[in-house]
């Protein structure tokens, strides 16, 4: 037994699946800073949020153990698509490609709205930032941006005495200042680092006949010329961007997004719908987009991630494993660098219930919302039709209960829930101690309804390998949630949304020790709605139970 760490099994639940085993909701009690854990190996490092906390002393999500003892004794389950809102993906990728939804309804490449659907060719989904010629937006307004570009003129004028969107408007222009002045400075830095990597190739170049040199052989180079200030500039600063891993791709990438950041996203005279063609500050206007989603390269990478956890398939032993290869993505592209607009966040949401996706993957998050009753429209629209909506908490290291991430299901004029089928998740380390949850998540007791896995984890990638060990984000632990409220609805199919959001809360894993939370620290089942991490094995259990009592 571990030491100072008690496993409290609570039977207050007479769940029997069936092959009569038994719902494990066990509580870890623990007070002191570091509760023994072995070293994870590389490998099992690749999986950890799929292990089981007793059988592999790791806190994932038991679907390992819900396959061996559950799941591969079953053969009744269904396909469930899953809506990917996120950047377009790479649907051919080789983990991925079987995968993938193929609207049966339309006919490839003709030109016409075969299922009336409206949306032209739409074959496996629809790219809301793209138009009719293959070109897509890159990068976009944030939405503080959007405000200011909106009401500037309204409030200096005084035609607006609203006092509610003048809060509004003065926080959105005090994170426009702040963020203005970062893009300055950073850009400046990566301009720095980009010329001194040209000015130290330059000079290495003398030495070497390519490129591919070796921090070592940087090393020697400079101990061969000890006096030479100018090649001890020049080896340091390479050496530095070597260990960092500052490629030239990597510069370039990190440059033009710098730029951008200045020209586009916060610039107020920039239109960042040129490409779309569409007004978006009307949601009748729904004419625009394009059946092109395969649009994947090191910019648009976050898609393919994120399917990958939620889908990449199980049976071919190759890459990684997604949580259940009945499930189909449907991928609905909204993201660019900037912040989605709510416009298209509404309407690909009532674009994945009236084409069949039962589970909805919102993996984005900003901190404005201009119409946000238009979104809260189209979740209550999610909910009428018994479609989950599961939604990242964000990357601030904020309390949501005083700090807003949009979209959101909270009405934060009286704190009540718009909707009962919108489930808000946080992140989780592999660490069973005070570092369980990584400083970038956010939390909140009304406002966080669970906790998943979201910290180096393997999956599908656009890079050259293919796949990669993506170092954290609540967006990982949002794909892993989706990913269980599939498996669960293939296999369970009679139960609500909101039955399976609540039984995702219920079953889970409740940690009641202290964890870090900015400067404090605070007892972890305190930080959510539900106090508990997701887990696959309970979730199916009562799954099961309620199943049977319907």
């Amino acid at each position: 037994m571990l030491k100072n760490l008690l496993f409290i099994i609570l039977i207050f639940f007479a769940c029997l699946h069936c092959c009569d085993k038994k719902l494990n909701l066990s509580y870890i009690n623990g007070t002191n800073d570091s509760i023994p854990q072995k070293k994870i190996s590389e490998e099992n490092l690749k999986s950890w949020h799929l292990k089981d906390l007793e059988l592999d002393n790791l806190p994932g999500i038991s679907l390992d153990k819900a396959y061996d003892s559950i799941i591969n004794n079953r053969n009744n389950s269904e396909e469930v698509i899953v809506a990917i809102i996120d950047m377009p993906l790479n649907i051919y990728h080789e983990d991925l490609r079987q995968n993938i939804w193929i609207n049966k309804k339309e006919i490839s490449n003709n030109g016409l709205d075969d299922d009336n659907n409206g949306y032209i060719d739409d074959i496996n989904g629809w790219n809301f930032i793209g138009n009719v010629n293959g070109e897509t937006s890159k990068f976009v307004n944030y939405e503080y941006t959007r405000i200011l570009k909106k009401y500037d003129s309204d409030f200096e004028n005084n035609l607006i005495t609203d006092s509610l969107l003048y809060k509004t408007y003065l926080r959105a222009r005090d994170k426009y200042e702040k963020r203005l002045q970062y893009a300055i400075e950073d850009t400046s830095y990566i301009n720095i680092q980009k010329r001194g990597k040209s000015l130290a190739k330059e000079t290495l170049s003398k030495f070497f006949i390519d490129d591919n040199y070796s921090i070592k052989d940087l090393d020697s180079l400079k101990n061969l010329h000890p006096k030479d200030s100018i090649i001890k500039l020049h080896t340091r600063w390479m050496k530095a961007l070597i260990k960092y891993e500052f490629t030239d791709e990597y510069i370039d990438l990190y440059k033009l997004k710098a730029d951008e950041r200045l020209d586009k996203l916060l610039n107020k005279d920039y239109n960042d719908r040129i490409i779309i063609g569409d007004n978006s500050d009307s949601l009748n206007e729904k004419n625009y987009g394009s059946p092109e989603i395969n649009i994947y390269n090191g910019f648009f990478d976050h898609g393919t991630l994120i399917a990958g956890l939620i889908a990449a398939r199980r049976d071919n032993n190759i890459g990684t494993k997604g949580i259940s290869d009945n499930i189909k993505i449907m991928p609905l592209s909204i993201s660019a660098f900037g912040d989605e607009h709510d416009k298209d966040i509404a309407l690909a949401i009532r674009y994945a219930v009236d084409n069949g996706a039962r589970v909805i993957n919102m993996s984005f998050g900003k901190e404005f919302s201009l119409y946000k009753k238009w979104v809260f429209d189209a979740i209550k629209y999610a909910e009428q039709n018994d479609v989950l909506i599961v939604k990242s908490a964000g990357n601030n290291g904020k309390d949501l209960e005083y700090f807003e991430v949009y979209p959101n299901d909270n009405n934060y004029f009286n704190r009540e829930e718009v909707a009962d089928n919108f489930l808000m998740v946080g992140a989780t380390n592999y660490y069973i101690n005070k570092n369980m949850i990584p400083s970038f998540s956010n939390y909140g007791s009304s406002n966080v309804d669970v906790f998943a896995p979201g910290v180096e984890i393997y999956t599908t990638s656009v890079t050259k390998e293919k796949y990669e060990l993506i170092d954290g984000g609540t967006s990982l632990s949002c794909a892993v949630t989706s990913g269980v409220a599939a498996l669960v609805r293939s296999h369970y199919p009679n139960l609500t949304a909101s039955q399976v959001k609540h039984i995702l809360m219920d079953s889970g894993l409740e940690y009641t020790y202290d964890v870090r939370v900015n400067d404090t620290l605070l007892p972890f089942n305190q930080l959510s709605k539900s106090g508990k991490v997701i887990n696959a094995y309970n979730a199916l259990i009562m799954a099961d139970s309620i199943s049977k009592k319907k």
